[in-house]
């Protein structure tokens, strides 16, 4: 079998880092992996893969890398959309309703 015809039988594999040390390559692989995970399409895994070997190689920087696989993730908009109110509370009205439920707890039994 020619090496053509190997290539076709195996499908992209999905690439496994060894350094846990170093956090924005773990970063970048995690990005990496979920791409990875949710395509089929064996010249998108292809692509991926080489996109992170280049990362670990140095070869292109991580803006350049997120650019290339922003297409293939699927990021959930909702979350980043979506403003939830911050409520705060004086020291005072903290404590008061801290006294409170430690009365409620008290009383409980």
């Amino acid at each position: 079998m020619s090496g053509e015809s190997l290539k076709k039988m195996n499908p992209e594999r999905k690439i496994v880092l060894d350094n846990p040390s170093n956090f924005q390559l773990q970063a970048a692989y995690l990005a990496y992996s979920e791409a990875y995970d949710k395509t089929t399409d064996p010249e998108v895994r292809k692509f991926l893969n080489q996109n992170i070997n280049d990362l670990q190689q140095n070869k292109i920087d991580y803006q350049t890398f997120y650019k290339n696989i922003n297409r293939y993730r699927q990021i959930d908009n909702s979350q980043c959309q979506s403003r939830s109110s911050i409520k705060s509370l004086s020291k005072s009205e903290w404590r008061n309703q801290m006294r409170k439920i430690e009365r409620e707890k008290r009383h409980e039994k």
